[in-house]
């Protein structure tokens, strides 16, 4: 079954995001940063899409700091959402800009079926939350709560999704702020909340949960903090964790060692069996479904056209034979000739 078959038998994206933030158990999102790498994730099982603003940026080569623009991160998201049936959510950063902004991201991401986006309390231009230094400052709540009601208001599906991301820990201003505002954004309408630490434990974001009281969905990003066991986070009451890098960073380990491999050695003979053989990407590209369509389209049609009859026409050069019918009806072997192409186009 083709993508196309897939997406019109299925609830759409944003319905499918919103169950799978509403759902009892503990869900997850993959990070992806491509079509192929979207499909990857798709295969391997998981329900939803993360859309990575560090792993998009990787991939256009420049930094974490809202240097490609959000038209250029919307044009790859057209490809990852043509790729997919799954749900993809956007790390839309601070929203690219002001509540004016949000409205129309939010509206070019479902024009592209993209199911949702997660936007943080930061300054824009943005710095990535793990790069070192003093205690980064933040958006305005009043401020940011505006962007959020905007984008709210702005989208046409009901189930499209909007994620907080509540960058209080993470920037050094504490629990209580932390708190404080991630229920100003849940009552500006946010669907669920994302809280982000970047602390080797769980510590902070346990207690958060905690404190939190399951009053809204809550995201987290165990980047920092991968080796906790995932029962943790299911003790916790936590609704959805992101995988938010892993994808991009196992494709550069992948990369960097061949590209080494086959500039010393000079040769093919010692890659070749560890990397994807080439008949895999032209299935990730779906080269099967154009051959289908092949068959389908351009064969039917280079045989429809093969002939053309003038079933009216006479011509003097055929003399009595066409005296009282056209041409398509002068009979050959007992059957007219018109009878004989038909028959022949129906095999």
């Amino acid at each position: 079954m083709s993508i196309s078959d897939r997406i019109s038998t299925s609830p759409s994206r944003a319905a499918q995001l919103r169950r799978l933030i509403a759902s009892p158990q503990l869900e997850f999102l993959m990070e992806a940063h491509n079509g192929v790498s979207a499909r990857i994730v798709e295969e391997a099982g998981f329900r939803g899409v993360w859309a990575s603003g560090l792993a998009l940026s990787a991939q256009f080569g420049v930094r974490d700091n809202n240097e490609a623009s959000w038209s250029q991160v919307v044009e790859m998201l057209e490809f990852m959402a043509d790729a997919t049936t799954i749900p993809i959510v956007l790390d839309g950063d601070t929203g690219y800009g002001n509540f004016n902004n949000m409205r129309r991201l939010v509206k070019k991401l479902e024009q592209r079926h993209v199911a949702g986006v997660c936007i943080e309390d930061k300054l824009f231009p943005k710095t990535n939350s793990f790069i070192d230094g003093e205690r980064q400052p933040l958006a305005d709540v009043d401020e940011f709560c505006g962007k959020i009601k905007a984008g709210k208001d702005s989208q046409e599906d009901p189930d499209f999704c909007i994620v907080a991301r509540v960058e209080a820990l993470i920037a050094g201003w504490g629990m209580e702020e932390a708190i404080r505002r991630a229920e100003a954004y849940r009552r500006a309408g946010a669907d669920a909340i994302l809280i982000h630490s970047k602390l080797s434990r769980p510590d902070e974001i346990v207690a958060f949960a905690e404190e939190w009281a399951d009053r809204a969905p809550l995201v987290i990003v165990p980047t920092k903090y991968y080796s906790t066991p995932t029962e943790v986070y299911r003790r916790a009451k936590i609704s959805v964790v992101i995988w938010a890098n892993h994808m991009i960073r196992a494709a550069v380990v992948a990369m960097q060692a061949v590209a080494q491999e086959i500039r010393d050695s000079e040769s093919l003979i010692q890659s070749e069996d560890r990397i994807a053989p080439v008949n895999e990407i032209f299935r990730l590209q779906g080269a099967d479904e154009l051959r289908e369509a092949e068959l389908r389209y351009a064969s039917a049609g280079a045989h429809r056209w093969r002939t053309i009859l003038l079933a009216a026409s006479r011509g003097d050069e055929l003399s009595r034979l066409t005296a009282d019918r056209p041409k398509v009806m002068i009979p050959i072997g007992g059957r007219p000739l018109l009878r004989r192409a038909v028959d022949e186009f129906k095999r």
